[in-house]
Parts: structure tokens; C-alpha cells; sequence
């Protein structure tokens, strides 16, 4: 699916839901892929609203507004979410946004971790603390499909988040007409999913490296 196909079944989505903020966050990332940096700045903004710990969103979203030019805006919406990702524990998304500031000529803000340090805690019980929500939870039984990004989930996402992202990925399939039939749907909605999970592209590639059987030497004949 090209991207302006992309771009119109999502605005397709956020129309018709306005509240669903994987739609507009879908729409955000692909507006910014386009180059399109207002509009994917007010996607993302709107994502903020709905769900205010995507701390991804707000990295995003300074990303569009700093190619839209609108620095003092971005510099807002950074400082919120390097500290929203931070509560998270979501270290990639706190480092990238720290050196976005650091972009601007602003330094990242010194934090308050009790959160994230509350979450360690719990953890310390051995009570599971989902990765995308950073909130106590319930472990899935076994990890929802094969390979590595079953055992990431297995391993980060409570089954509460999981739950929510089955109806989600429901909305997605009927409202996008998926057929899994076809790889280019199948592709469609695991990138859905890994986005409403917090897996972004950076992550899965360092999990599948990390997987990746070891290169054998070539060999030299006597």
C-alpha cells in the first residue's frame, strides 16, 4: 500500500472514530513520512489527548513540529514526553527525545522518577507491570504468536493490553478491509500492532539481531 493509500484509509479511521487514537497516531506517523509536518503534528497532538503515557507519540509529534518550525511548541510537547517516558521506563523513546532537545539547544529536564522507581517495586514483589501502560497487571499465559516479537509481548505486555489491542486490531481489520489472505494485509496489521505496542521498527530490528543464529566462519581447506 502506498503511502497517500495509507494516508487515506487513515484518515478514514480517525474520522469515523475520533477517539481512537492508534488511528490518529497511524495517520501522524504517515503524515510525517510525507513530509506533511502541520498535519502530523495535529494527529499526534490529538493522540497526546486520548493517551496521554504514548510516549512515543510525543516524540513524534516534536519531530513534526520542528519540521513545521515550530520550535517553542515542540520544545513543550518534548519536555512532557521525556517525562512521560522516563515514568515508563521506555528508555529508547526518553534518549531519542533527549537528544531532539539537545537538537533545539535545550537541555532535557531533570526528572522525577518515583513512578518508574514504583514500578521497580512492584516488580520486586514479582507483580507484573505492563511495558506500554507501565501499570500492574496480568501476565499473558503463554506469548500470542511464534518467534521473537511473541516473546517480547510474552515478556512486556500484560494481558489486559493485549486484550485491548484485539479489539483494536478488530477495528483495524474491518474498517482497513484486510484480508489476510494477501501478505500486504498481514504486513498492514502486525505494523499496527507493533505500534499500539510500543515496538517500533529500531526494537524489533535489535530483537531479531539479537536472534539471528551466529555467522559461520568460511572455511579454509588444507
Amino acid at each position: 500500500m502506498s503511502t497517500p493509500e495509507r494516508i487515506a484509509q487513515f484518515e478514514k479511521m480517525a474520522s469515523a472514530d475520533p477517539t481512537n487514537e492508534m488511528a490518529h497516531f497511524s495517520l501522524g506517523n504517515a503524515y510525517l513520512q510525507s513530509g506533511r509536518h502541520g498535519e502530523a503534528a495535529t494527529s499526534l497532538e490529538r493522540v497526546i489527548a486520548l493517551s496521554p503515557g504514548m510516549s512515543k507519540a510525543y516524540q513524534l509529534c516534536g519531530q513534526a513540529m520542528i519540521g513545521a518550525g515550530w520550535t517553542d511548541k515542540a520544545v513543550d510537547v518534548l519536555n512532557r514526553g521525556f517525562q512521560a517516558a522516563a515514568e515508563r521506563g521506555d528508555r529508547m523513546v526518553e534518549q531519542a527525545i533527549g537528544q531532539l532537545l539537545v537538537s533545539l539547544g535545550r537541555t532535557p529536564p531533570t526528572i522525577e522518577r518515583a513512578t518508574q522507581a514504583a514500578a521497580e517495586t512492584l516488580r520486586a514483589t514479582g507483580t507484573f507491570v505492563c511495558g506500554r501502560t507501565g501499570r500492574a497487571g496480568s501476565k499473558l499465559p503463554s506469548a500470542p504468536m511464534r518467534g521473537v516479537i511473541g516473546e517480547w509481548i510474552f515478556a512486556n505486555i500484560s494481558a489486559e493490553t493485549w486484550k485491548e489491542w484485539i479489539g483494536q486490531g478488530t477495528k483495524v481489520i474491518n474498517e482497513m478491509r484486510l484480508d489476510f489472505s494477501r501478505e500486504r494485509d498481514q504486513e498492514i496489521y502486525d505494523q499496527q500492532m507493533r505500534e499500539y505496542l510500543g515496538l517500533d521498527d529500531e526494537l524489533v530490528a535489535s530483537l531479531r539481531a539479537a536472534a539471528a543464529p551466529p555467522a559461520t566462519p568460511p572455511s579454509h581447506a588444507s
